[in-house]
């Protein structure tokens, strides 16, 4: 032996000893002559070296050798309980849970008397990871037979086991009902606040909570964490900060955990700023710290920053996970960044992370939103398993561009897999019926196939059949939809009823609309806007003087119209009252070489959109250089034929603009994608895909 002169030979004591340092310090080779030791010394063959034979299974299980483990158990003349245990123990530890309760089950046909409270604890754990709730209940009911329900670490492994289990009422009832002071059961509180947290139940959790408060019970890292959930998941700020307080008075060291779980909580509550703050005060920031700050910028519209963050990180030397690439990949989506897409796409496959169905989904999501919908169709794809995330993204995808018939194709594929559809399956399919204006498969889907798969409809299903009605020119019978429906409508299903009777030119149920969603909501712009539009086509210039009247009383300003599109991984913005590009000049001038173009084809200024009160010659002016028509300009300039000009807009296209477009693209022959705030325009050969229906 190592250190040890040759003459001398270790007692057995001290063998045994250093078997247990060589266990503790996993050093296999060493354990291994210590073995062969015991074999020369003839101590592993009768019943009274069962302890000698016990350590040595304990250092093969520390050490992951599960199979030698196992074989000197098979080989062993007797069992105490402490082998079986250990043995139990290595499974549960190497996440074999179903071997853990077949020796268990072995042990009690055997030895049931032998069974005892570490056996029972190893046991419930492996009922807890596996999620067998079944065994779990059996085991608690051998616990009362055996008398040992009331040994503390028992009791919290039952109330762990349910709560991992989803059967926190029962983990409440052992806490409650088991003697044995539980004031102070720290591991069992944090089991069931955890459970009531993940299953989004927030009250049962706030009580909880309330009675760790009342009982003066200790917390721990653990028990921050998801008292912070909590905070994030119902916007609570102000317990947050309570909880951040308590966190910083009592001193406690902030891990990987509490601080990125800070972190979320301060962005779920819109508290950009205080998200920053955490971040910056950690001494040691992980990935997972530096995610958790990207998806506060995210969730809080922060696009840019969040993609900035990652350049920071880079910097350090901080690789991404999957999670971070995900939230990066859906801030390139909130401001359609192809390019920056493209870029993290080739990185997706450089980190090895192509085969994570979440890179994947955020990745379809990614080029839906940046207008390239075949991409998405190709990641789709390529995918070897999708989850019901996938096949969502991708039927929402097609039916915000418009592209109906696909996105019905995807959802009978979905069936067909044998993917059970849930609720946001269904606003994309019904949402595809209304833009291919089929309403008897709309009303099939919604009163049929979504009570077959048991999902209860809400308002967005309900507002796709508004939509779906007011396509096909239906508008008394969306109306009386309405009238009839028992839900909560709320301005967007009421602005759509509305925006149809401006396409169909109703404009006698279109005023009274109006007039009932501006009671509801005086400030809605886009409503003020509409109405004055259907006063114009039908030449009521006194409605029209009206509703201009009606905004500057209680100044209501329209939102800049801004527009922009990404040229070599640079974003462009133009905005509709001015532009401060270095390049302006020429391309007002293109924007008059294009107008000219198409006027031949029949275009005419729609000078009764604008809602400036100047004269007509001026009214043109403000319509020549609306911001799409400056960003598909300057993308005409610098974007070589044919690749597609893919173009975002804050607001909703304006007819003038959208007539326009469409004969553009036909002089022009480019195929021009417009994202606006309602959904895609895909505009080639001098037609779009929404058939003049937006």
């Amino acid at each position: 032996m190592v250190g040890v002169h040759s003459w001398y030979l270790p007692s057995l004591e001290e063998l045994v000893k250093l078997l247990k340092i060589s266990a503790h310090a996993k050093w296999l080779p060493f354990g291994k002559a210590i073995h062969a030791q015991f074999l020369i010394r003839n101590q592993t063959s009768n019943h009274s070296h069962i302890s000698h034979l016990n350590s040595l299974i304990h250092l093969y299980v520390k050490c992951g050798q599960l199979g030698l483990a196992r074989n000197l158990f098979d080989g062993m003349p007797v069992r105490n309980v402490v082998s079986w245990n250990v043995l139990m123990t290595g499974y549960l530890h190497n996440g074999e849970h179903l071997e853990v309760l077949f020796l268990f089950k072995n042990l009690l046909s055997l030895h049931s008397a032998c069974s005892n409270e570490y056996v029972f604890t190893t046991a419930l754990s492996a009922c807890s990871h596996g999620g067998r709730v079944k065994e779990g209940a059996q085991c608690h009911g051998l616990l009362f037979k055996f008398g040992l329900v009331c040994h503390q670490y028992v009791k919290s492994a039952l109330v762990h086991m349910y709560s991992r289990c989803s059967h926190v009422e029962c983990a409440l009832q052992v806490l409650d009902t088991v003697p044995g002071g539980h004031v102070n059961d720290i591991f069992s509180y944090n089991s069931v606040l955890s459970a009531f947290v993940e299953s989004g139940r927030e009250e049962e959790a706030l009580e909880v909570l309330r009675r760790m408060v009342d009982g003066c019970v200790v917390w721990d890292n653990v028990t921050y964490v998801s008292v912070m959930g909590l905070c994030a998941q119902i916007r609570n700020l102000q317990l947050g900060l309570r909880v951040h307080a308590r966190l910083l008075r009592v001193g406690l060291m902030f891990d990987d955990f509490v601080g990125s779980t800070l972190i979320g909580m301060y962005g779920k509550c819109g508290e950009v700023l205080s998200a920053r703050n955490v971040f910056d005060n950690l001494q040691n920031r992980n990935v997972v710290v530096w995610t958790a700050l990207m998806t506060a910028y995210l969730q809080n519209g922060y696009f840019e920053e969040s993609l900035n963050l990652f350049t920071c990180m880079d910097r350090e030397g901080t690789l991404p996970n999957e999670y971070t690439i995900a939230v990066l990949l859906n801030a390139c989506a909130g401001i359609a960044a192809l390019g920056h897409g493209d870029l993290l796409h080739g990185r997706v496959v450089k980190l090895g992370f192509k085969n994570h169905v979440i890179v994947r989904n955020a990745l379809i999501n990614m080029y839906s939103k940046s207008g390239s919908i075949d991409s998405s169709y190709n990641v789709f794809t390529d995918m070897v398993y999708r989850d019901i995330i996938t096949w969502n993204a991708m039927i929402c995808g097609y039916s915000h561009h418009g592209l109906g018939k696909q996105a019905l194709q995807v959802f009978q594929d979905m069936v067909s897999a044998g993917e059970c559809p849930n609720y946001v399956t269904f606003i994309g399919i019904l949402s595809a019926c209304a833009h291919l204006g089929i309403v008897k498969e709309g009303f099939y889907y919604l009163n049929h196939l979504m009570k077959y798969f048991k999902i209860e409809p809400g308002l967005e299903h309900y507002t796709c059949i508004v939509a779906l009605l007011s396509r096909v020119g239906l508008l008394d019978e969306a109306e009386n939809f309405m009238k009839t429906t028992q839900v909560k409508w709320d301005v967007v299903a009421w602005r759509t009823l509305l925006n149809a009777c401006h396409v169909h030119r109703n404009y006698g149920l279109g005023r009274r609309i109006a007039e009932s969603v501006l009671q509801k909501d005086p400030h809605d712009v886009g409503t003020y806007t509409l109405l004055s539009n259907m006063y114009a086509k039908a030449r009521r210039w006194d409605g029209v003087v009206t509703i201009r009247k009606l905004m500057r009383e209680r100044n209501i300003k329209k939102e800049p119209g801004a527009s922009w599109l990404e040229i070599r991984n640079d974003i462009h913005v133009f905005l509709s009252e001015g532009s401060n590009h270095p390049e302006s000049i020429q391309i007002y001038k293109k924007v008059q070489q294009l107008l000219a173009m198409v006027k031949p084809l029949g275009y005419m200024p729609n000078i009764a959109s604008v809602l400036h009160d100047v004269e007509d010659e001026q009214k043109e002016g403000y319509l020549s250089y609306h911001s799409e028509k400056l960003a598909l300009a300057y993308g005409l300039m610098k974007i070589p034929s044919p690749a597609p000009i893919r173009i975002i807009k804050n607001l909703r296209m304006c007819d003038d603009c959208h007539t326009a477009v469409k004969l553009i693209s036909k002089v022009t022959n480019r195929l021009i994608i417009v994202r606006d705030a309602n959904r895609f325009h895909h505009f080639q050969d001098g037609s779009c895909t929404c058939a003049d229906h937006w």
